[in-house]
Protein backbone atom coordinates (compact mmCIF):
# COMPACT_ATOMS: atom_id res chain seq x y z
CA UNK A 1 0.00 0.00 0.00
CA UNK A 2 3.18 2.78 0.88
CA UNK A 3 4.56 2.04 -2.84
CA UNK A 4 1.21 2.54 -4.21
CA UNK A 5 0.74 5.82 -2.31
CA UNK A 6 4.17 6.75 -3.39
CA UNK A 7 3.90 6.16 -7.17
CA UNK A 8 1.07 8.06 -6.81
CA UNK A 9 2.57 10.80 -5.48
CA UNK A 10 5.30 10.45 -7.89
CA UNK A 11 2.93 10.86 -10.87
CA UNK A 12 0.90 13.67 -8.83
CA UNK A 13 4.59 15.82 -8.99
CA UNK A 14 5.69 14.87 -12.67
CA UNK A 15 2.18 16.04 -14.24
CA UNK A 16 2.82 19.21 -11.68
CA UNK A 17 6.34 19.69 -13.00
CA UNK A 18 4.96 19.76 -16.24
CA UNK A 19 1.90 21.75 -15.78
CA UNK A 20 1.99 22.59 -19.37
CA UNK A 21 2.20 19.35 -20.72
CA UNK A 22 -0.85 18.12 -22.80
CA UNK A 23 -0.46 14.23 -23.16
CA UNK A 24 -2.00 12.37 -26.45
CA UNK A 25 -4.63 9.36 -27.17
CA UNK A 26 -4.84 7.22 -29.53
CA UNK A 27 -8.16 8.44 -30.60
CA UNK A 28 -6.71 11.81 -30.92
CA UNK A 29 -3.81 10.65 -33.01
CA UNK A 30 -6.20 8.79 -35.15
CA UNK A 31 -7.99 11.83 -35.68
CA UNK A 32 -5.56 13.45 -37.27
CA UNK A 33 -4.39 10.32 -39.52
CA UNK A 34 -6.44 9.77 -42.85
CA UNK A 35 -6.90 6.14 -42.80
CA UNK A 36 -7.14 4.41 -46.06
CA UNK A 37 -8.17 1.02 -47.05
CA UNK A 38 -4.72 -1.22 -48.28
CA UNK A 39 -2.70 0.85 -46.57
CA UNK A 40 -1.46 1.70 -43.16
CA UNK A 41 -0.14 4.99 -42.16
CA UNK A 42 2.15 5.89 -39.22
CA UNK A 43 -0.82 7.45 -36.81
CA UNK A 44 -2.11 4.25 -37.03
CA UNK A 45 1.08 2.40 -35.90
CA UNK A 46 3.54 4.22 -33.51
CA UNK A 47 2.35 4.29 -29.64
CA UNK A 48 1.11 6.81 -27.06
CA UNK A 49 1.35 6.93 -23.52
CA UNK A 50 -0.56 3.79 -22.01
CA UNK A 51 -1.35 6.58 -18.51
CA UNK A 52 -1.61 10.16 -19.21
CA UNK A 53 -1.88 10.82 -15.54
CA UNK A 54 1.43 9.12 -15.16
CA UNK A 55 4.07 10.16 -17.86
CA UNK A 56 7.20 8.73 -16.29
CA UNK A 57 6.33 5.55 -15.83
CA UNK A 58 4.35 5.52 -19.31
CA UNK A 59 7.87 6.08 -20.74
CA UNK A 60 9.58 3.81 -18.67
CA UNK A 61 7.60 0.89 -19.94
CA UNK A 62 6.88 1.77 -23.25
CA UNK A 63 9.32 -0.07 -26.34
CA UNK A 64 9.73 2.76 -28.43
CA UNK A 65 13.57 3.88 -28.91
CA UNK A 66 12.23 7.72 -29.57
CA UNK A 67 9.77 10.04 -27.66
CA UNK A 68 8.44 12.51 -29.98
CA UNK A 69 6.98 16.13 -28.58
CA UNK A 70 6.29 19.51 -29.09
CA UNK A 71 7.31 22.93 -27.91
CA UNK A 72 4.70 24.96 -29.88
CA UNK A 73 6.17 28.30 -28.36
CA UNK A 74 7.47 31.71 -29.55
CA UNK A 75 7.99 33.29 -26.17
CA UNK A 76 11.23 32.96 -26.73
CA UNK A 77 11.68 33.84 -30.21
CA UNK A 78 10.36 36.83 -28.68
CA UNK A 79 12.30 37.65 -26.08
CA UNK A 80 15.05 37.78 -28.56
CA UNK A 81 13.65 40.69 -30.67
CA UNK A 82 12.03 37.92 -33.08
CA UNK A 83 8.64 37.83 -35.04
CA UNK A 84 6.29 35.64 -33.43
CA UNK A 85 5.20 32.24 -35.40
CA UNK A 86 6.95 29.47 -33.98
CA UNK A 87 4.37 28.41 -32.24
CA UNK A 88 2.25 27.51 -35.41
CA UNK A 89 4.36 24.55 -36.52
CA UNK A 90 3.46 21.80 -34.20
CA UNK A 91 0.27 20.55 -35.56
CA UNK A 92 1.14 20.94 -39.52
CA UNK A 93 3.84 18.78 -38.97
CA UNK A 94 1.97 16.46 -36.92
CA UNK A 95 -0.97 16.30 -39.61
CA UNK A 96 1.66 15.35 -42.09
CA UNK A 97 3.96 13.22 -40.24
CA UNK A 98 1.25 10.91 -38.63
CA UNK A 99 0.11 10.29 -42.53
CA UNK A 100 3.04 9.03 -43.99
CA UNK A 101 2.90 5.29 -45.48
CA UNK A 102 4.28 2.82 -42.48
CA UNK A 103 6.26 0.59 -44.57
CA UNK A 104 9.49 -0.95 -44.59
CA UNK A 105 11.42 2.33 -44.74
CA UNK A 106 9.77 3.02 -41.26
CA UNK A 107 7.64 0.83 -39.54
CA UNK A 108 6.26 3.82 -36.49
CA UNK A 109 6.05 1.16 -34.00
CA UNK A 110 9.59 2.57 -32.56
CA UNK A 111 8.21 5.72 -32.16
CA UNK A 112 6.35 6.88 -29.08
CA UNK A 113 4.21 10.33 -29.60
CA UNK A 114 4.02 11.55 -25.98
CA UNK A 115 1.93 15.35 -26.44
CA UNK A 116 2.90 18.80 -26.58
CA UNK A 117 3.42 21.59 -24.57
CA UNK A 118 0.78 24.61 -24.49
CA UNK A 119 2.08 27.84 -22.59
CA UNK A 120 -0.93 29.73 -24.30
CA UNK A 121 -1.53 31.03 -20.77
CA UNK A 122 1.47 32.54 -20.16
CA UNK A 123 1.41 34.17 -23.54
CA UNK A 124 -2.15 35.84 -22.91
CA UNK A 125 -0.96 36.92 -19.61
CA UNK A 126 2.20 38.80 -20.97
CA UNK A 127 -0.39 40.25 -24.03
CA UNK A 128 -2.54 41.31 -21.07
CA UNK A 129 -0.39 42.60 -18.33
CA UNK A 130 2.30 43.96 -20.05
CA UNK A 131 1.96 47.72 -20.41
CA UNK A 132 5.38 49.18 -22.67
CA UNK A 133 7.84 46.88 -24.89
CA UNK A 134 10.42 46.73 -22.28
CA UNK A 135 7.81 45.40 -20.23
CA UNK A 136 6.72 42.73 -22.45
CA UNK A 137 10.54 41.56 -23.35
CA UNK A 138 11.33 41.12 -19.57
CA UNK A 139 8.23 39.08 -19.02
CA UNK A 140 8.84 37.25 -22.24
CA UNK A 141 12.65 36.48 -20.68
CA UNK A 142 11.04 35.47 -17.35
CA UNK A 143 8.67 33.12 -19.19
CA UNK A 144 11.10 31.12 -20.88
CA UNK A 145 12.23 30.40 -17.53
CA UNK A 146 9.27 28.01 -16.96
CA UNK A 147 9.71 26.80 -20.53
CA UNK A 148 12.81 26.02 -19.81
CA UNK A 149 11.98 24.29 -16.33
CA UNK A 150 9.39 21.57 -18.20
CA UNK A 151 11.14 21.12 -21.25
CA UNK A 152 14.11 19.59 -19.39
CA UNK A 153 11.97 17.20 -17.20
CA UNK A 154 10.28 15.71 -19.88
CA UNK A 155 14.22 15.16 -22.31
CA UNK A 156 15.73 13.93 -18.60
CA UNK A 157 12.94 11.52 -18.07
CA UNK A 158 12.75 10.39 -21.94
CA UNK A 159 16.99 9.93 -21.95
CA UNK A 160 16.95 8.16 -18.45
CA UNK A 161 15.25 5.50 -20.60
CA UNK A 162 17.72 5.27 -22.42
CA UNK A 163 15.11 6.86 -25.30
CA UNK A 164 15.80 9.74 -27.75
CA UNK A 165 13.93 12.62 -27.08
CA UNK A 166 12.80 14.29 -30.98
CA UNK A 167 11.73 17.77 -30.02
CA UNK A 168 9.73 19.83 -33.00
CA UNK A 169 8.81 23.30 -32.58
CA UNK A 170 9.36 26.63 -30.76
CA UNK A 171 12.30 29.08 -30.66
CA UNK A 172 15.82 27.95 -30.11
CA UNK A 173 15.67 28.78 -26.92
CA UNK A 174 14.87 24.98 -26.36
CA UNK A 175 18.27 23.82 -27.01
CA UNK A 176 19.22 24.87 -23.06
CA UNK A 177 16.76 22.14 -21.80
CA UNK A 178 17.29 19.78 -24.22
CA UNK A 179 21.22 19.48 -23.73
CA UNK A 180 20.55 20.29 -20.33
CA UNK A 181 17.87 17.45 -19.29
CA UNK A 182 19.20 15.17 -22.15
CA UNK A 183 22.79 15.14 -20.44
CA UNK A 184 21.39 14.61 -16.67
CA UNK A 185 18.90 11.66 -17.85
CA UNK A 186 21.62 10.05 -19.84
CA UNK A 187 24.27 10.38 -17.04
CA UNK A 188 21.05 9.37 -14.67
CA UNK A 189 21.21 5.88 -17.06
CA UNK A 190 24.83 5.26 -16.84
CA UNK A 191 25.50 5.71 -19.92
CA UNK A 192 27.80 9.42 -19.60
CA UNK A 193 29.99 9.12 -16.45
CA UNK A 194 29.57 13.28 -16.56
CA UNK A 195 26.53 15.11 -17.51
CA UNK A 196 27.73 16.68 -20.27
CA UNK A 197 26.96 16.22 -23.98
CA UNK A 198 28.32 17.67 -27.31
CA UNK A 199 26.18 19.12 -29.86
CA UNK A 200 26.53 20.01 -33.84
CA UNK A 201 23.78 22.69 -34.87
CA UNK A 202 22.86 23.76 -38.54
CA UNK A 203 22.03 27.31 -38.03
CA UNK A 204 22.84 30.82 -39.46
CA UNK A 205 23.34 31.96 -35.98
CA UNK A 206 25.33 30.60 -33.40
CA UNK A 207 22.90 31.18 -30.79
CA UNK A 208 25.77 32.23 -28.30
CA UNK A 209 24.60 35.69 -27.10
CA UNK A 210 25.43 37.25 -23.95
CA UNK A 211 24.24 35.91 -20.78
CA UNK A 212 21.28 38.89 -20.66
CA UNK A 213 18.13 36.38 -19.74
CA UNK A 214 16.91 33.66 -21.37
CA UNK A 215 16.11 33.83 -25.41
CA UNK A 216 16.05 32.07 -28.38
CA UNK A 217 19.48 33.45 -29.14
CA UNK A 218 21.54 32.54 -26.09
CA UNK A 219 20.77 28.67 -25.42
CA UNK A 220 24.50 26.95 -26.10
CA UNK A 221 25.76 29.94 -24.01
CA UNK A 222 23.79 29.02 -21.09
CA UNK A 223 24.42 25.15 -21.62
CA UNK A 224 28.36 25.84 -22.13
CA UNK A 225 27.95 28.28 -18.86
CA UNK A 226 26.09 25.64 -16.79
CA UNK A 227 28.55 22.58 -17.93
CA UNK A 228 26.19 20.97 -20.01
CA UNK A 229 27.63 21.40 -23.17
CA UNK A 230 31.08 19.50 -23.48
CA UNK A 231 31.76 20.58 -27.37
CA UNK A 232 29.87 22.20 -30.05
CA UNK A 233 30.46 22.65 -33.66
CA UNK A 234 27.97 25.08 -35.95
CA UNK A 235 27.76 24.10 -39.32
CA UNK A 236 26.37 26.96 -41.92
CA UNK A 237 27.17 29.87 -39.90
CA UNK A 238 26.58 33.32 -41.52
CA UNK A 239 29.47 35.79 -41.24
CA UNK A 240 26.89 38.83 -41.89
CA UNK A 241 25.31 37.91 -38.85
CA UNK A 242 28.00 36.89 -36.40
CA UNK A 243 28.64 39.95 -34.17
CA UNK A 244 32.72 40.43 -33.44
CA UNK A 245 32.42 39.51 -29.76
CA UNK A 246 30.40 35.97 -30.11
CA UNK A 247 33.18 35.32 -33.34
CA UNK A 248 35.69 36.29 -31.03
CA UNK A 249 34.14 33.74 -27.89
CA UNK A 250 33.88 31.05 -30.42
CA UNK A 251 37.46 31.12 -31.98
CA UNK A 252 38.94 31.44 -28.61
CA UNK A 253 36.95 28.65 -26.83
CA UNK A 254 38.79 24.82 -27.78
CA UNK A 255 35.78 22.95 -27.30
CA UNK A 256 33.93 24.97 -30.19
CA UNK A 257 33.95 24.95 -33.88
CA UNK A 258 32.18 26.08 -36.26
CA UNK A 259 32.10 26.38 -40.34
CA UNK A 260 30.52 28.83 -41.99
CA UNK A 261 28.38 29.25 -44.72
CA UNK A 262 30.57 31.38 -46.99
CA UNK A 263 33.64 28.94 -46.43
CA UNK A 264 31.47 25.81 -47.39
CA UNK A 265 29.56 27.56 -50.60
CA UNK A 266 31.17 30.87 -51.35
CA UNK A 267 35.08 30.07 -50.98
CA UNK A 268 34.57 26.10 -51.82
CA UNK A 269 36.95 25.44 -48.96
CA UNK A 270 35.19 22.31 -48.32
CA UNK A 271 31.75 20.77 -49.33
CA UNK A 272 28.94 20.56 -47.21
CA UNK A 273 29.05 16.81 -46.70
CA UNK A 274 32.54 17.24 -45.44
CA UNK A 275 31.75 20.15 -43.16
CA UNK A 276 29.08 17.73 -41.77
CA UNK A 277 31.83 14.82 -41.39
CA UNK A 278 33.86 17.46 -39.70
CA UNK A 279 31.42 18.35 -37.58
CA UNK A 280 30.46 14.57 -36.25
CA UNK A 281 34.19 13.66 -36.23
CA UNK A 282 34.77 16.52 -33.71
CA UNK A 283 31.91 15.45 -31.49
CA UNK A 284 32.72 11.79 -31.66
CA UNK A 285 33.67 11.30 -28.19
CA UNK A 286 30.49 11.49 -26.64
CA UNK A 287 26.65 11.58 -27.13
CA UNK A 288 25.91 14.37 -29.44
CA UNK A 289 22.37 16.30 -29.82
CA UNK A 290 21.20 17.17 -33.17
CA UNK A 291 19.50 20.71 -33.88
CA UNK A 292 18.80 22.27 -37.20
CA UNK A 293 17.50 25.69 -36.89
CA UNK A 294 14.78 26.41 -39.86
CA UNK A 295 16.34 29.60 -40.94
CA UNK A 296 19.25 27.66 -42.16
CA UNK A 297 17.32 26.78 -45.14
CA UNK A 298 16.45 29.27 -48.07
CA UNK A 299 12.96 30.63 -48.06
CA UNK A 300 12.01 28.08 -45.19
CA UNK A 301 9.33 30.42 -43.22
CA UNK A 302 11.11 31.59 -39.62
CA UNK A 303 11.60 34.41 -37.89
CA UNK A 304 14.72 35.09 -39.30
CA UNK A 305 13.55 33.17 -42.97
CA UNK A 306 16.69 33.83 -45.50
CA UNK A 307 17.13 34.33 -49.22
CA UNK A 308 20.73 32.62 -48.75
CA UNK A 309 20.79 29.59 -47.56
CA UNK A 310 20.79 25.58 -47.88
CA UNK A 311 18.21 23.45 -49.69
CA UNK A 312 15.81 21.26 -48.32
CA UNK A 313 17.64 18.72 -49.97
CA UNK A 314 20.74 19.43 -47.91
CA UNK A 315 18.66 19.86 -44.67
CA UNK A 316 17.81 16.26 -44.90
CA UNK A 317 21.28 14.88 -46.00
CA UNK A 318 22.69 17.06 -43.29
CA UNK A 319 20.13 14.92 -40.45
CA UNK A 320 20.58 11.71 -42.28
CA UNK A 321 24.37 11.83 -41.95
CA UNK A 322 24.44 13.09 -38.65
CA UNK A 323 21.84 10.52 -37.07
CA UNK A 324 23.80 7.72 -39.07
CA UNK A 325 27.74 8.96 -37.49
CA UNK A 326 26.92 10.22 -34.57
CA UNK A 327 25.57 8.64 -30.70
CA UNK A 328 22.53 10.83 -31.28
CA UNK A 329 21.18 12.38 -27.62
CA UNK A 330 18.55 14.10 -29.43
CA UNK A 331 17.08 15.83 -32.23
CA UNK A 332 15.64 19.09 -32.18
CA UNK A 333 13.95 20.75 -35.06
CA UNK A 334 13.24 24.79 -34.11
CA UNK A 335 12.38 27.98 -35.31
CA UNK A 336 9.96 27.26 -38.06
CA UNK A 337 6.35 28.28 -38.66
CA UNK A 338 3.54 27.91 -40.69
CA UNK A 339 2.09 31.70 -40.35
CA UNK A 340 4.13 34.70 -39.07
CA UNK A 341 2.83 37.26 -36.71
CA UNK A 342 3.49 39.78 -39.71
CA UNK A 343 1.26 37.61 -41.88
CA UNK A 344 3.59 35.48 -44.17
CA UNK A 345 2.37 32.20 -44.33
CA UNK A 346 3.90 28.68 -45.55
CA UNK A 347 2.01 25.36 -45.63
CA UNK A 348 4.42 23.42 -46.90
CA UNK A 349 7.02 23.41 -43.23
CA UNK A 350 5.14 21.11 -41.90
CA UNK A 351 5.45 18.43 -44.52
CA UNK A 352 9.17 19.47 -44.54
CA UNK A 353 9.61 18.66 -41.23
CA UNK A 354 8.24 15.42 -41.59
CA UNK A 355 10.72 14.29 -43.56
CA UNK A 356 13.70 15.41 -41.83
CA UNK A 357 12.16 13.56 -38.51
CA UNK A 358 12.07 10.25 -40.74
CA UNK A 359 15.15 10.74 -41.97
CA UNK A 360 16.89 11.00 -38.73
CA UNK A 361 14.95 7.74 -37.72
CA UNK A 362 15.97 5.94 -41.04
CA UNK A 363 19.55 7.07 -40.48
CA UNK A 364 19.97 6.44 -36.81
CA UNK A 365 18.16 2.81 -37.39
CA UNK A 366 21.17 1.83 -39.73
CA UNK A 367 23.68 1.65 -36.45
CA UNK A 368 20.89 -0.42 -34.27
Amino acid sequence: MQNLETNKAIAKNSLEEMRHFKPYTKEEVLSLTKLRRFETKLGERLTVLDDCTDVDQSIAQSTAKYVLFGIPEDLGVKANHGIGGADTLWIPFLQSFLNIQSNDFLDGEEILLAGHFDFGDIQYLIDTTAKTENEKLEAFRHAVVTVDNEVERLAKVIAENKKIPIAIGGGHNNAYPLIKGSAKGWHKAGVLQLAQINCINLDTHADFRALEGRHSGNAFRYADEDGYLQKYCIIGLHENYTSQNVWTDLMTNPFIDCISFEDIFIHEKRTFLQAIAHATGFTEDTLTGIDLDLDAIQNTLSSAMTPVGISATQARQYISFAAADTKPAYLHICEGATRLSDGRTDATSGKLISYLVSDFIKGHSINL
